[in-house]
């Protein structure tokens, strides 16, 4: 693995704040403190004018914007081939919208601790390989050496470990191991994670998540909640204004916070001329929002049967993201669990300083002495060993030869120890076929539509007079960090097609050079 001249940081790229740490000299994971002194960094992007551009501005400032100025949760839209959205007469990705966060996060690190070259960035643990690529993407268009994407429970694992005194901490690998389940409600998405380690061994046990549920959600039933009594009141729908809604996001997000520490907030709603004040108590949002804290209780519950655990089992509940301070959270998971959830991690930034220990561990192993780590952090920090599981199935668009019908044959099942490599045999359909496509399946539902296409991997001029049934072999392949491989052979002939999935809509890497170039361009306050 390689590492470049300058400092090694672990990123949170989040949907709503996104935070940079690094170990001190001691050892410590820190988060560095923006320009503006804070920990966090709203991932809001202000489009100004040409060339110009401000990332995280006072969330009242951006609400005051023309809604076309403000990009915002777009961490939601990472490897979506379908987001569109021209700036400055360009047409810009989410990636190239991430890496100017990116950018503002690595300016205000370097004022701290100088140049930063390489960086480790944090990912839900349910993104897809997709997803995982644009995040990849985004990091080298800000100018950043990803050296590792890390899924963001195992980053809070390690954060867990460290502030428990645990981290490599003597480990012979003879320690009894413990179970913690790590509940992640960020602002945009949700995963729920069990983790077996001891000292030196951290190995996932199971995942599941969603990439489409987090705290915006809560906010959103806020806002439609004030929207329908306005409504009732005057007729008007302000949902109906992207300029309304846009002001209502900031206010709602606002009364979520404070409905943490308060029975009742009101709020007001101008549009149209007309104005009300609407209340909504604690006890009404938990109603309005009860659906979508079940659906974490029961993603909670199927990753404990997946793992083959029972909740008395666990050693540790651990808390991370913003959504778990409101009160129904630990509440929910008291009451499913059996025991309170531990709540000595900072909900902000365990996840970038999770990022910041796994930078360690990997410059300790692969950079030397040329490490600023002091040889006792980094001798403590080289025995600590990972492992993970795929997040989600791997297939490949077969025939049912009784029915006739495309299915989704799953050749690696999700939650999958990593690294894997799996190979089988499948049947040409004719004779004297003259090519086989493998069509890469993300997903285990049987159904092929029911999954994400990946891409295609395709074998060329077959051997002639080739039989009906001539066997193919396909290897698939997840390494270590979650990325996907694909190989296929035809075993007559000998012919093979190797590639790294042909990602659909995502960018090669001339389009990324060129938007690395556009975002050296850009002024970032």
């Amino acid at each position: 693995m390689e590492f470049k001249e300058g400092q090694t940081v672990g990123v949170d790229l989040g949907t709503t704040f996104s935070t940079i740490a690094q170990l001190d000299k001691d050892g410590n994971p820190k988060a560095l403190p923006n320009e503006e002194e804070e920990e966090e960094t709203p991932s809001l992007v202000l489009l100004t004018d040409s060339h110009h551009v401000i990332v995280g501005p006072n969330r009242m400032r951006a609400a005051l914007e023309d809604p076309d100025h403000v990009v915002e949760r777009i961490k939601r839209r990472m490897g979506d081939a379908d987001y569109h959205r021209t700036f400055d007469g360009r047409e810009i990705t989410p990636e190239f919208l991430s890496a100017l966060i990116l950018k503002k996060l690595r300016q205000d690190g370097e004022k701290k601790i100088g140049k930063i070259s390489n960086a480790v960035i944090t990912v839900p643990y349910y993104f897809n390989d997709m997803r995982r690529k644009a995040t990849e993407d985004a990091g080298r268009i800000a100018g950043l050496h990803v050296v590792d994407i890390i899924n963001e429970p195992t980053a809070a694992t390690l954060t867990y470990a460290w502030q428990c005194g645990e981290l490599g901490a003597g480990g012979t690998g003879e320690e009894k191991a413990r179970l913690v389940l790590v509940y992640d409600l960020g602002g945009g998405t949700f995963d729920v994670t069990v983790v077996r380690y001891t000292p030196t061994h951290f190995h996932v046990l199971a995942t599941d998540g969603d990439v489409q549920l987090g705290g915006v959600d809560w906010n959103d039933r806020i806002l439609d909640f004030v929207a329908e009594e306005f409504k009732a009141q005057h007729g008007l729908d302000p949902r109906d204004s992207r300029q309304a809604v846009h002001t209502l996001h900031n206010d709602c997000d606002l009364a979520k916070l404070d409905l943490s520490n308060q029975e009742e907030v009101k709020l007001r709603v101008r549009y149209e001329g007309k104005s009300l004040s609407v209340a909504i108590t604690r006890e009404q949002f938990e109603t309005i929002t009860a659906d979508l804290l079940q659906r974490t209780a029961d993603t909670t519950e199927l990753v404990l049967e997946q793992a083959g655990i029972s909740a008395e089992q666990l050693d540790a509940v651990v808390l991370v993201g913003g959504g778990t301070l409101m009160p129904q959270v630990p509440r929910m998971l008291t009451a499913l669990l059996g025991r309170e959830p531990y709540t000595g991690l900072s909900p902000y930034t365990a996840v970038a300083q999770g990022a910041a220990i796994h930078a360690a561990i990997l410059e300790a192993k692969h950079r030397g002495d040329q490490s600023e780590l002091a040889a006792t952090i980094r001798k403590k920090l080289q025995s600590v060993k990972q492992e993970n599981v795929n997040s989600h199935g791997l297939g490949i668009v077969a025939v049912n030869p009784k029915s006739g019908k495309e299915i989704n044959h799953v050749m690696i099942p999700r939650n999958t120890p990593l690294p894997v490599e799996v190979s089988q045999s499948f049947r040409t359909r004719s004779a004297n076929q003259q090519r086989v496509s493998v069509q890469v399946l993300e997903g285990d539902a049987p159904d092929p539509t029911a999954c994400s296409l990946l891409g295609k991997c395709r074998i060329e001029h077959l051997p002639a007079d080739l039989p009906k049934g001539s066997p193919i072999e396909v290897t698939y392949a997840f390494d270590a960090s979650g990325r996907i491989s694909v190989r296929a052979c035809d075993q007559a002939g000998g012919k093979e097609a190797t590639i790294e999935i042909d990602r659909r809509g995502g960018l090669d890497d001339q389009q990324i050079d060129t938007f690395r170039r556009l975002a050296d361009e850009y002024q970032v306050d």
